[in-house]
């Protein structure tokens, strides 16, 4: 099954948009936040949007209040704060949740299809983010749950997922699996 052939989902202003309308591109799903540590990596976003958009490079952005209230605004707000701080261009979507039983199912099929691959305590971003979790959503450390917010899944052109890159993974260090996936 392909994300692109399942699944509608709703933009900031409720309507309706079929992910079919992605079908050719490659795309990088992420959910966001505006007021998490990793925020900054909306400017990595945007670059590597402007440079491969027109090589076929979709950016598709949905906000999350799920991880300590980084989140708290609408929809709407969460699309200006990025719009306004980080220039960003590239598609944002409505607020959703990413975990328990309220999660998207674009996002219950995400984990599913690229299971979380586990954190590297010996690096120290890695260990403190999964002793934040611990404290605050310990039903999140074990399995495939998204850790935390900037949790991002690159999708090939016939929507596939290629990969999933956690939120201490910036977007400029898959670059190289960016421009695969636009080459194949």
């Amino acid at each position: 099954m392909s994300v692109y052939e399942k699944f509608v989902v709703e933009n900031v202003k409720g309507e309706k948009v079929p992910l079919s309308n992605y079908k050719g591109k490659v795309s990088l799903i992420v959910n966001t936040a505006s007021k998490c540590q990793f925020t900054y990596q909306y400017e990595q976003l945007q670059e590597l949007y402007e440079k491969y958009k027109a090589h076929g490079l979709a950016i598709l952005g949905f906000p999350c209040n799920q991880f300590d209230n980084q989140e708290p605004g609408t929809s709407e707000e969460a699309q200006q704060f990025c719009q306004v701080n980080y220039g960003v261009t590239f598609d944002m979507f409505k607020k959703i949740n990413v975990n328990g039983p309220d999660a998207d199912p674009l996002f219950k099929y995400l984990k599913a299809e690229a299971p979380f691959k586990g954190f590297d305590e010996t690096e120290i971003e890695q260990k403190l983010l999964k002793m934040k979790l611990a404290a605050l959503y310990p039903q999140w450390v074990i399995g495939d749950a998204i850790k935390w917010n900037f949790t991002k899944f690159l999708i090939d052109r016939e929507g596939n997922v290629i990969n999933r890159f956690e939120p201490f993974e910036e977007p400029d260090s898959f670059k190289k699996e960016i421009e695969l996936a636009l080459v194949a």
